[in-house]
């Protein structure tokens, strides 16, 4: 299989565990996939092969001295870009999952936050946090009420 029909997988294959977390969070198959790491093996097996088939003395020095111009020139290469591309998918990947987790934990909204990390990871993250600490405000401030309550 060529570079281009590997990366259309690995970018099919990890929209199918996107829908599951978004789309049937409740659902059991869902949790029992979402509660194993083996989902991101192939795409880290992926990985690996788009980074040794791409791997040259050149590719070596951009990611040992990061220049962003050799960088760019290195990305601009089918299997160094395809070798990225699937690195962000496990990482958004992970993340979600994280956050999908976080979610089912305490019992906070998450979705908001799970299409941003499908699309832009380090915001998804961020509206994580944000979300997590109002929503743990508010719990906090539920327990206050409830204690006030019971004093009296």
């Amino acid at each position: 299989m060529s570079f281009s029909q590997l990366f259309d997988i690995s970018i099919f294959y990890a929209t199918s565990f996107w829908i599951l977390i978004i789309f049937l969070p409740n659902w059991n198959i869902t949790q029992k996939i979402m509660k194993s790491y083996l989902p991101f093996i192939p795409l880290i097996i992926l990985y690996a092969y788009f980074f040794f088939a791409s791997f040259s003395l050149e590719t070596a020095l951009a990611f040992a001295a990061p220049k962003l111009d050799v960088f760019a020139k290195t990305l601009s290469q089918e299997g160094s870009a395809a070798s990225t591309w699937v690195h962000f998918l496990v990482v958004d990947l992970f993340l979600g999952r994280w956050i999908y987790w976080q979610g089912q934990e305490k019992k906070i909204w998450i979705i908001h936050s799970l299409f941003l990390c499908l699309f832009f990871a380090p915001l998804g993250l961020l509206s994580h946090i944000i979300t997590d600490a109002l929503s743990s405000n508010n719990n906090n401030d539920d327990d206050l009420d409830k204690e006030d309550l019971e004093k009296t």
